[in-house]
């Protein structure tokens, strides 16, 4: 399905057409459900969350603001920020339990940060775009496209109207920042 399509579905949806919302869960299930998929394979150790309760809720969280998207990009957007903000409460979750409460490390191979002995946690992931989204809002908001949503750089480009070129360099000066930020901290 286009792009128009999805943006079409969007504001169908966004006026309060049953139809038109059942259509669009139809015609972004298979992406949100790839996006999904690729969160879980990050995971290093076992983990109950599935990739469909992950889509299932995050579709759950984006269809009480159906009405407020833009076009594709900016939903592919919010799904991905929705999918982060689920990860970050099971992993607060799993931390809070009393029994077998550790939390599983989650790395960000996506991002090709340096490997550390104690893996990266999802929490780490998220307090470090929260401190870069003041910093650099627009540097925040491509980390999440591409990470979290999956969108290629061109995509990512669009979705923030930006050009290609722009978009490269902020992910290049992303990434050396979140390594900065989270990556494996020498001697003091």
């Amino acid at each position: 399905m286009g792009t128009g399509d999805v943006t079409r579905l969007l504001s169908a949806a966004g006026s309060g057409g049953r139809e038109a919302f059942d259509r669009l869960y139809a015609a972004v299930y298979g992406e949100l459900r790839r996006i999904a998929a690729q969160q879980m394979r990050r995971e290093r150790r076992a983990v109950t969350l599935q990739a469909t309760a992950l889509v299932n809720e995050a579709w759950l969280r984006l269809a009480d603001a159906s009405g407020g998207f833009q076009n594709r990009s900016h939903f592919f957007y919010a799904a991905g920020e929705s999918m982060r903000r689920i990860l970050v409460e099971y992993a607060r979750r799993r931390r809070s339990q009393k029994r077998g409460g550790g939390l599983e490390p989650v790395t960000l191979t996506g991002l090709d940060l340096p490997a550390c002995s104690d893996d990266m946690e999802i929490l780490e992931i998220d307090e470090a775009l929260t401190r870069l989204a003041v910093a650099q809002p627009r540097l925040a908001k491509l980390v999440t496209l591409r990470f979290f949503a999956g969108l290629s750089i061109e995509d990512a480009a669009t979705a923030l109207e930006i050009s290609p070129a722009t978009a490269k360099r902020d992910w290049a000066f992303a990434r050396a920042w979140l390594i900065d930020e989270i990556g494996p901290k020498g001697p003091a």
